[in-house]
């Protein structure tokens, strides 16, 4: 007993904050792959965005240290609230010395918004809360008119750069896959794609649409227990089980005809087409479905509000607005479907013809010469088993 006391007044003082094994990627959507739960998650990733946040939640991180800052104050970005409203730690604007300076599996230790390494302070940052996060989201919207100036500007010179492929379908692939008069369902592993395709559900059993992937969009739609009729994307958040579940595949490629999703492909022996194009994959996704005669194109997880377009991007946010400009007669967003459409036959009904279905076998068969003998047959086993248990209980 008094040796374990002695051990225990030796151990040394727990040091306050929060001490983990760190992750480092400049790219969130690369480090949202390899982080594990219960570590710290180092990013360098300005005006912090909603899907990656949301990625960030589902690995359940010990906290997030963030060299940039992650609201500029450019726009009302979601990604810090998110964050801070899941309960998890965000240090803001460390400094590129938390990128050069850390390796994955370092151990941090972060108090008050102090990045320490080894016991020595490596950078000082903002530990964000719901209030400083609140106060700079209230600055941030005062900078929307600003952003949509800019917003114009690029919206412009990307319309005098993909004129062609917007207005008249000019370089546009030809493909495989039919899609002439059919729904196309296009989804992009995005804002709330989960809750969508649960909800979609009865669609998707009643129309068959045409299921196209937009890259990890494709990994959603396996999840879900569907499998995708075509992927469309640079190929590089797609896992292999998709890309060999045997959908058609179209690489996103850039305007001058690189595409590094390709040479993956390649090595893994897969046909692809290629669609060069200076837009999102996502964009590219709805062009091709338009293009190929599509009746309608049922987006689910894709941008939608102007927040939404904003956390894009400026040029991402031109080629997708002017996209659904192009495509805005058959465009709906899956949330509007969930909301309008209901299966025309519910499962109250669909019981109820049913049990109609077996009376009226059952009068049809007792009404036979057959059907009487053996409703009869069973009458007579149907009294033996009642005999057998009176015996029984009163034995």
């Amino acid at each position: 007993m008094r040796i374990a006391t002695a051990r225990r007044r030796s151990r040394a003082p727990e040091l306050p904050g929060i001490t983990a094994a760190t992750r480092v990627d400049r790219r969130t959507k690369n480090l949202t792959k390899r982080v594990r739960p219960g570590e710290i998650a180092v990013i360098d990733h300005i005006d912090l965005d909603r899907v990656s946040a949301e990625a960030l939640v589902a690995c359940r991180v010990a906290a997030v240290v963030n060299a940039a800052p992650s609201t500029s104050g450019r726009y009302p970005n979601l990604g810090p609230e998110i964050l801070v409203g899941a309960g998890i730690p965000l240090v803001d604007g460390c400094g590129q010395a938390v990128m050069n300076d850390l390796s994955d599996g370092d151990v941090l230790r972060l108090h008050e918004g102090v990045v320490y390494l080894d016991d020595r302070q490596l950078a000082v940052g903002t530990e964000q809360t719901p209030e400083t996060v609140a106060a700079a989201m209230a600055e941030a919207r005062a900078g929307l008119a600003l952003q949509l100036e800019a917003f114009a500007g690029n919206t412009m010179e990307f319309l005098r750069r993909e004129r062609e492929l917007l207005l008249d379908g000019v370089g546009v692939p030809d493909i495989r896959t039919q899609m002439e008069g059919r729904h196309a369902l296009v989804v992009v592993r995005g804002y709330h794609y989960r809750e969508d395709l649960r909800t979609l559900r009865p669609y998707i059993r009643e129309y068959r649409p045409l299921l196209i992937g937009v890259d990890g969009g494709a990994d959603a739609l396996l999840d879900g227990g569907y499998i995708p009729d075509l992927i469309v994307g640079d190929m590089d958040s797609v896992s292999d089980k998709a890309l060999t579940c045997g959908a058609e595949l179209v690489v996103h490629a850039y305007r001058d005809g690189r595409a590094p999703g390709l040479a993956r492909l390649e090595r893994m022996n897969l046909q692809s087409v290629l669609f060069p194009a200076a837009g999102t994959s996502e964009d590219v996704a709805m062009l091709l479905a338009d293009d190929k005669g599509a009746s309608l194109i049922v987006a689910v997880g894709t941008h939608a509000t102007l927040v939404e377009f904003l956390d894009k991007g400026r040029s991402g946010m031109a080629s997708t607005f002017l996209t659904r400009l192009r495509v805005g007669g058959k465009l709906v967003d899956a949330k509007g479907v969930s909301r309008l459409y209901r299966s025309r036959i519910s499962n109250l009904q669909v019981a109820l013809f049913l049990l109609a279905g077996i009376v009226a076998l059952l009068v049809a068969v007792a009404a036979t010469p057959g059907g009487q003998v053996f409703f009869e047959y069973l009458r007579d086993r149907w009294a033996e088993g009642q005999f057998r248990l009176e015996e029984l209980f009163s034995s």
